[in-house]
């Protein structure tokens, strides 16, 4: 077995990647937000950055950012149940690449519990990559601006300004801090679509021993 598998190894991988493209290329005709290589690599930063602040080690780290890359591979498969199949899918992606299992396992059990239906932060990586992949709301997301007038998920990602995840160990606080257009949506809007994520990551972040704070438009929410 290969312990030293790297979020490179994985980013690098031309089937990983063509599975990636090929999921989010049917999301876009299901009509979802983008979940290409822009929101793999953002999740994985956000994930392993997180994991790194809060001093876990560089293994750790390096498990989070590939879980959070290839955490939506499900997808190729179909929408619904994404991230038991997507787990499958790790499982054999990395066994095959070498792996050990130890790390599979870890990755895998992310994967399988990052969806909100089901997800529960059952480990650091995990509850990492559910911050990350909740947290990734942005303007880039949507395909199509004409969208913003029907679909309330891309209206509300359109109005996103700027979306940042802030750690204070002093406060114990992980706070997802919004800049909003209220003209292209209100916060209400926001709150309709997103306070289950919202809450999930309050969820995950209380796995670190933190508690979980929204700010928009320098407005404490929750």
């Amino acid at each position: 077995m290969n312990n030293k598998i790297t979020f490179a190894d994985i980013k690098n991988s031309h089937e990983i990647r063509t599975y990636i493209k090929q999921a989010d290329a049917s999301l876009e005709v299901l009509g979802y937000t983008e979940h290409s290589f822009a929101h793999a690599t953002k999740c994985a930063e956000v994930a392993g950055k997180l994991l790194e602040e809060l001093e876990y080690n560089q293994h750790q780290v390096q498990l989070a950012r590939i879980a959070g890359f290839m955490h939506d591979i499900g997808n190729i498969v179909n929408r619904s149940d994404h991230a038991q199949s997507g787990a499958i899918m790790a499982f054999r992606l990395l066994d095959k690449m070498g792996m050990s299992p130890e790390d599979t396992a870890t990755i895998v059990t992310a994967i399988g519990n990052h969806d909100e239906a089901t997800a529960y932060p059952v480990n650091a990586v995990a509850a990492a990559l559910i911050i990350a992949d909740k947290t990734d709301v942005r303007r880039s997301r949507v395909r199509n601006r004409e969208t913003i007038y029907t679909d309330i998920h891309d209206r509300v990602n359109y109005a996103v300004k700027k979306s940042e995840i802030g750690l204070n160990k002093e406060s114990e606080t992980l706070t997802l801090f919004l800049t909003i257009d209220t003209d292209i949506c209100p916060v209400m809007d926001y709150f309709e679509i997103f306070l289950d994520r919202m809450l999930l990551c309050r969820k995950a972040a209380e796995f670190f021993g933190l508690h979980f704070r929204l700010n928009i438009n320098n407005n404490s929410l929750l």
